[in-house]
């Protein structure tokens, strides 16, 4: 195939510091007009030598940020359909609502007295998770995921010590999230690998086997992230209770059930929600995450502090007083309060229905697409990993397809690229050869679920014409292929900040 530079891979973006001339200013300062104080700022802490900032005019300045940014990929351009990520739609309203002034500028010391409409807000927004989660007692004060993990394993650790009780192991499936593992290590206990059966659910005879009085907690989200829904949930959670262990639930995939079924009721002690998948704010550079956790009544002595309470006079109020057992703070504030505006605005304007109904529809288009797949031919070499049917996600193997047709999952990825799709998750979970994880979100239209099948399709018949296509794409993005372990071990700085 020829391959012609484009203009913007011909740019070689180069940095805003190799951009101006010496003496160039987007801003100047305006003259000092009040007394010069000295000894306001320690020596030590005074630059000797001007900040190494560019040295650019307005326009250069507007311009260089302008042009990366139209370099990027994103919700607001194309589906996105990362398996266990739900990137979906994130509505301006919650935007607007978010933007008001008594949301945008209130200030994390402000006293309480003087945040009761936050503090409302938040109080409310608990309420809600615990209704959705069937657990009585909700912090929003975890960062993201991850953090919600480490609270909700912390608070595993100070249950048991508070009954004098020592453990030392963590039950994690094989199909876990990499975060879980890693949680585990920083809490402190042992990680223990649970196998998958067959059908894709947790293994029982291999979860008899590994639970005992030893193990602490099983870490477990429902549906799995091969898209399963493990009907043993109950026999699950008996076999974890009767060793004295805890049972958490990671919400990564809470999108599935949210509305129509509850964590609580399945049997788990503790869960965390990710605010920033399933309740619409946006993910990464779009902004912070959350990861509130509720927990039930026996662990709900140990959760963080300070908690949001209710007077009896109707006001609200920040508590510490009256708990002894709390594991403490386990970050500044209450939490990134952005995502907690934007999550309840989204609650309310679902409301009860609204929000079965995403899930309804969620676990509807992804069954759709992989129906779609099927039909398209695309399965005789993307065979899906475990059962027939799927809730909100599934997962497909690539190895037939790179046995068969001579493409990797890594260059279907890249291929799709080429065809306006951001590729889906790859090589995750870790037990499926060539793993292609893909969820499509209820957000997204029967049109675009078609479009996607049919380019993958169409991938799938050029590689058995030419494989080097794929194996060489993307062609049409800013920059070509990229070697992403070989930048992540050996990093070019091109410019060092001063």
């Amino acid at each position: 195939m020829t391959l012609t530079e484009l203009p913007m891979q011909k740019d070689r973006a180069t940095t805003i510091f190799q951009k101006g001339a010496k003496g160039r200013r987007a801003f100047v300062c305006p003259a000092l007009d009040v007394p010069q104080v000295d000894g306001l700022l320690p020596d030590a802490l005074r630059r000797t030598t001007p900040a190494g900032l560019p040295e650019v005019s307005e326009p250069e300045l507007v311009r260089h940020y302008v042009k990366i940014s139209r370099r990027n990929f994103d919700l607001d351009t194309g589906f996105y359909p990362l398996g266990s990520c739900t990137m979906k739609h994130n509505p301006r309203l919650h935007e607007r609502v978010t933007a008001l002034p008594g949301f945008a500028r209130l200030h994390p010391l402000q006293d309480p007295a003087r945040s009761q409409g936050a503090l409302e807000l938040m109080w409310n927004l608990e309420r809600a998770l615990s209704e959705v989660s069937g657990l009585p007692h909700v912090s929003l004060q975890p960062s993201a995921g991850s953090h919600g993990e480490l609270a909700g394993v912390l608070l595993t650790r100070a249950y048991h010590e508070s009954r004098g009780d020592t453990r030392h192991k963590v039950l994690t499936p094989d199909t876990a999230h990499g975060t879980n593992p890693a949680t585990v290590t920083m809490a402190g206990y042992e990680v223990v690998k649970v196998a998958t059966n067959d059908e894709g659910g947790v293994d029982l005879d291999d979860l008899r086997a590994k639970a005992d009085e030893r193990v602490a907690c099983l870490m477990l989200t429902n549906p799995n992230t091969l898209g399963i829904f493990d009907p043993n949930i109950a026999e699950i959670a008996k076999i974890v209770h009767e060793v004295g262990a805890t049972l958490y639930y990671d919400g990564a995939n809470l999108n599935a059930v949210m509305g129509k079924a509850r964590p609580g009721d399945m049997g788990f002690d503790i869960v965390h929600f990710n605010l920033h998948k399933s309740f619409t704010q946006p993910h990464g550079g779009g902004g912070p995450g959350s990861g509130p956790i509720g927990v039930s009544d026996r662990i709900a002595p140990f959760l963080m502090n300070p908690r949001i309470v209710r007077r009896e006079d109707g006001s609200f109020d920040l508590d510490e007083r009256g708990y002894e057992q709390s594991i403490g703070r386990l970050r500044g504030f209450q939490g990134n309060f952005g995502t907690f505006v934007r999550s309840y605005a989204y609650i309310c304007s679902l409301g009860a229905e609204g929000l079965a109904d995403a899930s309804e529809t969620a676990v509807l288009n992804a069954n759709y697409l992989l129906a779609r797949l099927r039909q398209l031919g695309v399965l005789e070499h993307l065979p899906l990993a475990f059962g027939e049917l799927c809730t909100h996600e599934f997962v497909l193997s690539g190895a037939p397809m790179k046995k068969e047709l001579g493409i990797k999952t890594l260059d279907l990825a890249k291929r799709l690229l080429d065809h306006g799709y951001h590729p889906p998750t790859v090589y995750f979970p870790l037990l499926v050869d060539e793993a292609l994880l893909v969820e499509p979100t209820e957000t997204e239209t029967r049109e675009t679920l078609d479009g996607f099948a049919e380019a993958i399709a169409e991938i799938l018949r050029e590689a058995a014409e030419d494989p080097t296509v794929a194996q060489n794409a993307p062609y049409t993005t800013p920059v070509r292929r990229l070697d992403e372990a070989g930048a992540a071990k050996n990093p070019v700085i091109r410019e060092a900040v001063t």
